[in-house]
């Protein structure tokens, strides 16, 4: 069995978050934790690479319009359609145009724990909504009531795979197995070393 160290997640920083400047202020929280970067690059994608992106997983269109429903239900308001399928057309209409507007940053991290880390560190989808210390919770104010309202996706700086099985799919989606690199870094030892017995000469 692997090593946790070795987990690995798929985070991409989305085109507000490079319109913001903010894609130094996201690495760095994540390097702070430990995590180490494996790969990364700048693109441009076009709407089928993004569709596949989000229909990676074949039960998300239904999982996601049932609880897009549910949500709405939840807050007293009634969803603009009790079938999750055409629901989820809608998000990823508006997915596809958010995510195509401008470049994006694609990344592979590398560490324990990988995608939980990630995710605490990011923050929940609606910014509004996110804890004050998370990425989203700190650097964006977008709602789903605001995004509903201007019929769009709610912008959120960054995606991060949502659970190991989620980051095994995205990530080869994203990079070729060459354009990930395995490297060792000095902290490595401090924060993986069972004993520390190689810090004093």
């Amino acid at each position: 069995m692997a090593h946790p160290k070795k987990e690995r997640t798929f985070v991409a920083v989305k085109p507000d978050g490079i319109q913001r400047g903010l894609i130094g202020e996201m690495i760095k929280r994540l390097e702070n934790v430990g995590l180490k970067l494996v790969a990364m690059k700048m693109l441009t994608v076009d709407i089928p690479h993004v569709e596949k992106h989000y229909t990676l997983d074949p039960e998300w269109r239904r999982v996601t319009g049932e609880k897009t429903i549910a949500g709405y239900k939840s807050k007293g308001l009634t969803p603009p359609s009790e079938d999750p399928f055409e629901i989820t057309g809608k998000i990823l209409k508006n997915l596809t145009t958010y995510m195509t507007s401008g470049p994006v940053i694609a990344m592979v991290w590398e560490g324990a724990h990988a995608v939980k880390l990630v995710r605490k560190l990011v923050g929940g989808t609606e910014p509004l909504t996110s804890d004050v210390g998370t990425i989203r919770g700190d650097y964006v104010l977008d709602s789903y009531a605001m995004s509903d309202q201007d019929g769009r996706a709610v912008r959120n700086l960054i995606h991060a795979s949502g659970s190991l099985e989620d980051a095994a799919k995205e990530i080869p989606h994203w990079f070729k197995q060459d354009e990930i690199t395995s490297y060792r870094l000095v902290q490595d030892e401090i924060l993986y070393d069972a004993s520390l017995d190689n810090i004093l000469e």
